[in-house]
Protein backbone atom coordinates (compact mmCIF):
# COMPACT_ATOMS: atom_id res chain seq x y z
CA UNK A 1 0.00 0.00 0.00
CA UNK A 2 1.45 3.40 -0.86
CA UNK A 3 2.28 6.00 1.76
CA UNK A 4 -0.67 7.83 3.30
CA UNK A 5 1.15 10.30 5.56
CA UNK A 6 3.34 12.81 3.77
CA UNK A 7 5.60 15.53 5.13
CA UNK A 8 3.57 18.56 4.07
CA UNK A 9 2.37 21.91 5.29
CA UNK A 10 -0.38 21.44 7.87
CA UNK A 11 0.48 17.83 8.76
CA UNK A 12 0.17 17.21 12.50
CA UNK A 13 3.06 15.31 14.07
CA UNK A 14 3.89 14.03 17.53
CA UNK A 15 7.35 14.83 18.91
CA UNK A 16 9.21 11.70 19.97
CA UNK A 17 12.40 13.06 21.56
CA UNK A 18 13.82 15.99 23.46
CA UNK A 19 12.02 18.45 25.70
CA UNK A 20 8.94 18.43 23.42
CA UNK A 21 8.42 14.66 23.68
CA UNK A 22 4.73 13.72 23.48
CA UNK A 23 3.48 17.10 22.22
CA UNK A 24 1.58 17.69 19.00
CA UNK A 25 2.95 20.14 16.44
CA UNK A 26 1.93 21.32 12.99
CA UNK A 27 4.46 21.35 10.14
CA UNK A 28 4.61 24.90 8.80
CA UNK A 29 7.46 24.60 6.29
CA UNK A 30 9.94 22.03 5.00
CA UNK A 31 13.50 23.33 5.46
CA UNK A 32 15.35 20.46 3.81
CA UNK A 33 15.26 16.68 3.55
CA UNK A 34 15.88 16.19 7.27
CA UNK A 35 14.38 19.25 8.98
CA UNK A 36 11.03 21.02 9.15
CA UNK A 37 9.70 24.18 10.75
CA UNK A 38 7.04 23.30 13.32
CA UNK A 39 4.62 25.27 15.42
CA UNK A 40 2.30 24.19 18.24
CA UNK A 41 0.36 27.24 19.34
CA UNK A 42 -2.16 25.33 21.48
CA UNK A 43 0.27 22.71 22.83
CA UNK A 44 2.88 25.14 24.13
CA UNK A 45 5.46 24.54 21.42
CA UNK A 46 7.10 27.71 20.04
CA UNK A 47 7.91 27.93 16.32
CA UNK A 48 11.22 26.16 15.74
CA UNK A 49 13.13 23.75 13.54
CA UNK A 50 12.76 20.08 14.26
CA UNK A 51 14.41 16.99 12.81
CA UNK A 52 12.09 14.60 10.97
CA UNK A 53 13.72 11.73 12.87
CA UNK A 54 12.21 13.19 16.05
CA UNK A 55 8.65 13.37 14.66
CA UNK A 56 5.93 10.80 14.16
CA UNK A 57 3.48 11.88 11.47
CA UNK A 58 -0.21 11.47 12.33
CA UNK A 59 -3.17 11.03 10.01
CA UNK A 60 -4.44 14.53 10.84
CA UNK A 61 -3.85 17.56 8.65
CA UNK A 62 -5.09 21.11 8.98
CA UNK A 63 -5.35 23.61 6.16
CA UNK A 64 -3.39 26.85 6.29
CA UNK A 65 -1.17 28.70 3.81
CA UNK A 66 2.50 27.88 3.26
CA UNK A 67 4.70 29.51 6.00
CA UNK A 68 1.66 30.96 7.80
CA UNK A 69 2.26 32.98 10.98
CA UNK A 70 1.43 31.52 14.38
CA UNK A 71 -1.90 33.33 14.70
CA UNK A 72 -3.19 31.72 11.48
CA UNK A 73 -1.93 28.28 12.54
CA UNK A 74 -3.71 28.76 15.92
CA UNK A 75 -6.95 29.75 14.20
CA UNK A 76 -6.83 26.75 11.81
CA UNK A 77 -6.01 24.42 14.73
CA UNK A 78 -9.03 25.67 16.73
CA UNK A 79 -11.40 25.44 13.75
CA UNK A 80 -10.39 21.85 13.00
CA UNK A 81 -11.22 20.77 16.58
CA UNK A 82 -8.06 18.66 16.59
CA UNK A 83 -7.87 18.31 20.37
CA UNK A 84 -11.10 16.32 20.62
CA UNK A 85 -10.18 14.17 17.59
CA UNK A 86 -6.81 13.37 19.14
CA UNK A 87 -8.36 12.47 22.53
CA UNK A 88 -10.51 9.71 21.01
CA UNK A 89 -7.75 8.28 18.78
CA UNK A 90 -6.29 4.90 19.71
CA UNK A 91 -2.79 6.42 19.68
CA UNK A 92 -3.74 8.88 22.42
CA UNK A 93 -5.55 6.21 24.46
CA UNK A 94 -2.48 3.96 24.32
CA UNK A 95 -0.21 6.81 25.46
CA UNK A 96 -2.52 7.52 28.39
CA UNK A 97 -2.53 3.85 29.41
CA UNK A 98 1.27 3.73 29.30
CA UNK A 99 1.39 6.81 31.51
CA UNK A 100 -1.00 5.21 34.01
CA UNK A 101 0.98 1.97 34.02
CA UNK A 102 4.25 3.76 34.71
CA UNK A 103 2.77 5.16 37.94
CA UNK A 104 1.87 1.74 39.40
CA UNK A 105 3.72 0.46 42.45
CA UNK A 106 4.91 -3.10 42.94
CA UNK A 107 1.70 -4.38 44.53
CA UNK A 108 -0.47 -2.76 41.82
CA UNK A 109 1.64 -4.43 39.12
CA UNK A 110 1.19 -7.76 40.92
CA UNK A 111 -2.61 -7.31 41.08
CA UNK A 112 -2.71 -6.40 37.39
CA UNK A 113 -0.65 -9.46 36.46
CA UNK A 114 -2.88 -11.71 38.61
CA UNK A 115 -6.07 -10.29 37.06
CA UNK A 116 -4.71 -10.84 33.55
CA UNK A 117 -3.83 -14.42 34.44
CA UNK A 118 -7.36 -15.08 35.73
CA UNK A 119 -8.90 -13.50 32.60
CA UNK A 120 -6.69 -15.63 30.34
CA UNK A 121 -7.69 -18.81 32.19
CA UNK A 122 -11.38 -18.04 31.60
CA UNK A 123 -10.74 -17.27 27.93
CA UNK A 124 -8.79 -20.52 27.49
CA UNK A 125 -11.57 -22.57 29.08
CA UNK A 126 -14.21 -20.95 26.86
CA UNK A 127 -12.08 -21.39 23.75
CA UNK A 128 -11.38 -25.05 24.45
CA UNK A 129 -15.08 -25.71 25.10
CA UNK A 130 -16.00 -24.18 21.74
CA UNK A 131 -13.17 -26.05 20.03
CA UNK A 132 -14.40 -29.32 21.53
CA UNK A 133 -17.96 -28.66 20.32
CA UNK A 134 -17.07 -28.03 16.65
CA UNK A 135 -16.02 -30.52 14.05
CA UNK A 136 -13.27 -29.88 11.51
CA UNK A 137 -15.87 -28.86 8.91
CA UNK A 138 -17.38 -26.28 11.30
CA UNK A 139 -20.58 -28.12 12.17
CA UNK A 140 -21.71 -28.66 15.77
CA UNK A 141 -20.68 -31.89 17.50
CA UNK A 142 -23.11 -33.62 19.91
CA UNK A 143 -21.49 -34.60 23.20
CA UNK A 144 -22.55 -37.22 25.77
CA UNK A 145 -22.89 -34.44 28.31
CA UNK A 146 -25.57 -32.81 26.11
CA UNK A 147 -27.59 -36.04 25.99
CA UNK A 148 -27.42 -36.43 29.79
CA UNK A 149 -28.63 -32.87 30.32
CA UNK A 150 -31.50 -33.38 27.88
CA UNK A 151 -32.57 -36.56 29.74
CA UNK A 152 -32.48 -34.70 33.09
CA UNK A 153 -34.66 -31.93 31.68
CA UNK A 154 -37.20 -34.39 30.32
CA UNK A 155 -37.32 -36.24 33.65
CA UNK A 156 -37.86 -32.99 35.52
CA UNK A 157 -40.81 -32.24 33.19
CA UNK A 158 -42.38 -35.57 34.11
CA UNK A 159 -41.64 -37.77 31.06
CA UNK A 160 -41.22 -41.42 32.22
CA UNK A 161 -38.91 -42.84 29.54
CA UNK A 162 -37.31 -40.20 27.36
CA UNK A 163 -36.49 -41.25 23.81
CA UNK A 164 -33.61 -39.34 22.30
CA UNK A 165 -32.34 -39.63 18.75
CA UNK A 166 -28.66 -40.16 18.22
Amino acid sequence: MPFQRFVQTGRIAKCSAGPLKGRLVAIVDVVDQNRVLVDGPLTGVPRQECRLNNLHLTKYRIKFPYTAPTRIVRKAWQESDLKSQWKVSSWSQKAQNICKRSQLNDFDRFKLRYAKRQRNKLLTIAFNALKKRTKADGSVRKLKKDKREAIRQLKSQGVKKPILKK
